[in-house]
């Protein structure tokens, strides 16, 4: 039902004798004109037709629209009041009810979008598959988005209800705002959701909220942890660099933070560097003249390689952020806040090891081969303790080292790897060593060996495939991929295409699928990573996942496996918001002496999963059958799917994914009815019949995800 707000005229065809009938007319078409008229000044708004469909209470009075929806704690609810004046900020208040009594956290508070907008490369051979991009380098436009309230209407699906306001707008983008409460959670989402019909644009965002007048005081973390209150009268604005990307307001009887969704705000980048990520006070950017606060990204990036966001023509492309109120101090809401994110770890899982893989920190060439005094425990090694990692595979000596030689440099280079490796891993963290060598296969690709092993990428007609050297033993010599298939079959090591379908890998695995070392079981596949960017999907790494449905179309037992691929790793680092991990089936740790075949082999049968670290897989079975095993179909190709998912975000969706030998085929499964820190037990009979294969993913609200590998099917 639609409502204009104030006055409704109500106007009958009166009964009149016919020598007032010219008069009535007249009176008529203009009380209709003054009601044309009035209605268009006013904002209408549209309730839910399902009202009982969930328990936020949705109320309409006068110039305000009120939502009012439980949290997880007893007696504690989070209410929110828009105002619908047109010369008004839009949020009127928010904030806590607690026992009863209302606390507003925040009054007169508006939405703020800054949209950067630059030029995609859109070279033929990549299209919008592309990280090697610079868009900072060209000339690019900043705006902030405009906001015209024009017409309110709000949904309800299970356990969200969304508050869609027309409209946004910039140059060359339009569209409306969106924000999403959560039963029985205080976090609120806030999206500026936008298209535009030009081609090859690649985007960036800032957002936060303003306030007339002010903020009581603002607090947030240090790179160090440490949390740090100021006033939060400012007269100009700072960018922050800050731990777990949140920025807080508080006035004595709440507290609100505002955070970016963990991964997908961060567009992909080989370094991890804290580039500020959050701003607080007056005149940010000289577009936003209020005080506020707010997330932020740095246009220049990393300066290397910056590709942005992909935004293609009418693509709607979703600028949103968090919020979430507590009625506690700023350091209780943090710790609220961190675990969304595990306190940016990945936790324990009994029967699973963490691995994370692809990382050039080049450690060896950079300290140890220069001399340098190295601590007992690297920095990176705590970095990577600190988050919960079980087990790190590197990839050294990436264009820096000697892995053509001359021999001896590259046996030294080896040789001090292994020495490092060996002192830093313990019963509990192996430091395992890796390299992404690039040669003989085509483009690039991750070695992983079970053990030491010594080798050397280039051998001379006269000299053997293997040899015995007196101070390091064995020595592979490896002139082209015949032998480099051989040396992963006799050493009983894994090679995959890093990166695949971009960056050094554009084409790849495509060009070699049909070769000898592709189809071995030695080959793994690919690996995943969320690259390109693009705010309009809900899922990250596209690309991958695409790819591993085109190998199981292929007929081959192929995998992915998350990977980082980044390069410097300090504390300071946003390091969590652009790595992945794998959680690997392991009873027990392997030790670096003994080797670690149980990784290798673990990988290879498929007994793991990967997750953006937010979602958590530790059971998916069709008929019984895990994946990497095979399961039968009965006649009518109706199987048994189970599965248990524990989360923080509230589930967007889960999809099973099928394919015949030709098409992919997907069955999505509406999660709206999750709340956020929850666990599912999902049991359900689907038909896959004439498939050949199925696999399964898991996305949340803020397109953190997790996938399984695949189940065969016959």
């Amino acid at each position: 039902m639609v409502y204009f707000h104030k006055t409704i005229v109500h106007v009958t065809k009166p009964c009149v004798p016919a020598s007032l009938s010219k008069i009535m007319k007249y009176t008529l078409r203009l009380i209709a004109l003054l009601v044309v008229t009035f209605a268009q000044a006013q904002i209408p708004v549209t309730l839910p037709t399902n009202p009982t469909e969930n328990e936020t209470n949705v109320e309409l009075n006068q110039d305000m629209l009120s939502l009012r929806w439980k949290t997880n704690i007893v007696d504690e609810s989070c209410q929110l009041n828009l105002n619908l004046n047109p010369g008004k900020p839009l949020i009127a208040n928010m904030g806590i009810i607690k026992n009863g009594t209302y606390n507003a956290i925040v009054s007169e508070v508006q939405p703020e979008f800054i949209l950067n907008v630059g030029k995609r490369d859109l070279t033929p051979e990549k299209g919008w598959t592309i990280f090697f991009d610079k868009v900072p380098t060209r000339p690019y436009t900043q705006h902030l988005l405009e906001f015209d309230k024009q017409a309110i209407t709000v949904t309800k699906n299970k356990n969200r209800t969304v508050i869609h306001i027309s409209e946004i707008h910039a140059p060359q983008f339009t569209g409306n705002l969106e924000i999403t409460v959560y039963n029985h959670s205080p976090l609120i989402n806030i999206a500026a959701v936008v298209s535009t019909t030009q081609d090859a644009t690649a985007i960036l965002y800032d957002a936060g909220l303003t306030s007339d007048k002010g903020f009581k005081n603002l607090a947030f973390a240090k790179t160090d942890g440490t949390l740090t209150q100021i006033e939060g009268a400012e007269e100009t604005s700072h960018n922050e660099k800050v731990k777990y990307r949140t920025i807080m307001a508080t006035n004595g009887t709440g507290t609100l933070a505002v955070f970016p969704a963990p991964h997908q705000y961060f567009y992909p980048l080989d370094e991890a560097f804290n580039l500020a990520f959050t701003w607080h006070g007056k005149n940010y950017r000289d577009l936003i003249k209020k005080n506020g606060i707010g997330i932020r990204q740095n246009p220049q990036g990393d300066e290397r390689f910056v590709p942005w966001f992909n935004a293609p023509p009418h693509t709607e492309q979703r600028l949103n952020f968090f919020v979430q109120m507590g009625s506690s101090t700023p350091a209780r809401l943090l710790e609220d806040v961190k675990k969304y994110t595990h306190g940016d770890t990945y936790p324990p899982m009994k029967g699973y090891k963490t691995l994370a893989s692809h990382f050039h920190n080049e450690y060896i060439m950079n300290v140890v081969r220069k001399g340098q005094d190295a601590p007992a425990e690297p920095e990176f090694v705590k970095v990577f303790k600190d988050m919960g990692v079980d087990i790190v595979h590197l990839g050294e000596f990436h264009y820096t080292a000697h892995p053509k030689g001359p021999d001896h440099l590259r046996l030294e280079e080896l040789k001090a790897l292994f020495d490092l490796c060996d002192a830093v891993s313990s019963q509990d963290f192996l430091l395992l060593p890796g390299e992404e060598p690039n040669e003989f296969l085509g483009g690039h690709w991750m070695g992983f060996f079970p053990t030491t092993v010594y080798w050397i990428m280039s051998r001379d007609d006269n000299k053997p495939f293997v040899s015995q050297d007196p101070d390091y033993g064995k020595v592979y010599r490896i002139k082209d991929k015949a032998e480099m298939l051989r040396l992963l079959e006799l050493e009983k090591g894994l090679a995959w295409t890093a990166h695949p379908r971009i960056k050094g890998s554009t084409g790849y695995p495509d060009a070699y699928k049909d070769e000898d070392f592709f189809k071995s079981d030695r080959f793994l596949g690919g690996a995943w990573k969320a690259m390109p960017a693009d705010l309009s999907s809900p899922k990250l790494g596209l690309r991958v996942l695409t790819l591993l449905d085109d190998m199981n179309n292929w007929g081959l037992h192929k995998n992915i496996i998350a990977e980082s691929d980044l390069f410097t790793i300090t504390q300071e680092n946003e390091m969590y918001a652009h790595m992945n991990i794998n959680y690997v089936k392991l009873d027990e740790m392997p030790t670096f002496s003994k080797g670690w075949h149980p990784v290798l082999n673990a990988i290879s049968s498929s007994q793991y999963f990967s997750t953006t670290g937010e979602i958590m897989i530790p059971h998916f079975t069709i008929n019984d059958k895990s994946s990497g095993e095979t399961a039968k179909l009965n006649a009518n190709g109706e199987v048994k799917l189970k599965v248990d998912l524990s989360y923080t975000f509230p589930l967007n969706f889960i999809e099973i994914i099928s394919g015949d030998g030709n098409e992919v085929s997907r069955t999505r499964l509406d999660m709206n009815e999750t709340y956020a820190f929850g666990t599912s037990n999902l049991k359900t009979t689907l038909s896959l019949k004439g498939k050949k294969w199925a696999r399964l993913e898991a996305w949340d609200v803020a397109g953190n995800g997790a996938f399984t590998q695949t189940i065969y099917l016959e």
